[in-house]
């Protein structure tokens, strides 16, 4: 059993690390071959699908060349390919070292991509009731399951092979990624303010607008509240209209 477990161990790295362990004993390497290629291959096409901005960034060698320290470092323990994204980001953001050529935005766009990913494939949990328009005022309100408000220094919905920016946005980028009536991702950019009252929305579930604006207007006193109550009404119809917002089901 000894001997089969070290077996089974020299597989692995070899798989894993061709270079720094080039041979499994009493495998020959034309069928080693097959499962390197196979194994490191899939892992690339799941990560270069969930990442496809941050790979068009890169020429192909150094891609594949950042792909494959992730299957060299990273211990995945999910079965499910799915989860391959997820890893690759917990790998790029907690364990890997951080090189003097990296774009100073690479955590964000894949924190951004892997976003888009995972509210394409959630389960929504709670059926919520889309919010009428005469009901705006009065409904309870709770962020949908398939919305993520997110906040970010750099333009990461800009980011191409054209576009790298060296600094970020002042005062930074506020963005919804959600998943609109058909099933498809969709984002939108969004102010401060409007971040501010959806990040409401999702620390207090259950309540009404008026509270939240009341809120609001301790928080922005250099703000009119008439001003602030005006904005939040017509920034509730948008998101509301596109189901972002929706009213809490008992």
């Amino acid at each position: 059993m000894g001997d089969f477990k070290q077996l089974q161990q020299d597989f692995i790295n070899h798989i894993r690390d061709p270079e720094n362990h080039p041979e499994v004993a009493g495998i020959e390497d034309r069928r080693l071959k097959i499962y390197r290629e196979l194994f490191f291959n899939n892992v690339l096409g799941f990560v270069s699908s969930g990442f496809p901005v941050l790979c068009s960034l890169y020429d192909e060698c150094r891609w594949q060349a950042l792909v494959r320290r992730f299957f060299i470092e990273h211990d995945c323990k999910s079965p499910y390919f799915i989860d391959i994204s997820k890893a690759f980001l917990n790998w790029l953001s907690q364990e890997r070292e951080p090189q003097d050529d990296d774009y100073p935005f690479m955590l964000e766009l894949a924190h951004y991509e892997w976003a888009e990913l995972d509210v394409s494939v959630r389960q929504v949990v709670h059926e919520h009731a889309k919010i009428a328009p005469d009901e705006i005022g009065d409904a309870p309100l709770v962020l949908c399951e398939t919305a993520w408000p997110l906040s970010y220094s750099f333009a990461v919905h800009q980011i191409s092979a054209d576009n790298k920016p060296t600094e970020g946005q002042p005062g930074g980028v506020h963005l919804i990624v959600y998943r609109d009536e058909d099933d498809d991702v969709q984002f939108m950019q969004i102010n401060g303010v409007t971040a501010m009252l959806l990040q409401l929305i999702g620390d207090n579930p259950g309540a009404t607008l008026s509270p939240l604006i009341e809120a609001m207007c301790e928080m922005l006193p250099h703000f009119a509240p008439e001003q602030i109550e005006a904005g939040a009404n017509d920034v509730m119809a948008m998101l509301a209209e596109r189901k972002i917002v929706r009213r809490l089901s008992s």
